[in-house]
């Protein structure tokens, strides 16, 4: 369970990050509100799977996670451009994370 949960808390990482953005420094509603209410859940969400998993592979995972799904993000909305590198250190970042996992 701890390991589904700390993969949901990675992926509202990347919400949180992401209405962090739109929020234009706390001057939208609706984004401060998001992301307040993701980096809340994401959060607790790793302080539960911290109950079961170690500091250092679970804080890896779940930063992993939400760096790459705020890049995926970005890329995939136009925010960002796609490059054949910033793809290949996307792929190394869920191998990294992949690899915390087959090693725990």
């Amino acid at each position: 369970m701890s390991w589904i949960v700390l993969i949901l808390s990675g992926a509202l990482e990347a919400v949180w990050a992401t209405a962090l953005s739109r929020s234009e420094g706390f001057t939208r509603l609706g984004p401060s509100l998001v992301f307040l209410v993701a980096l809340i859940a994401s959060m607790g969400g790793l302080a539960f799977a911290l109950r079961e998993l170690p500091v250092g592979t679970a804080y890896a995972i779940w930063v992993g996670i939400g760096a790459a799904l705020t890049v995926v993000y970005a890329m995939s909305t136009g925010a960002e451009p796609v490059s054949t590198l910033k793809i290949l250190f996307l792929l190394m970042i869920v191998g990294g994370v992949i690899g915390l996992k087959l090693a725990h």
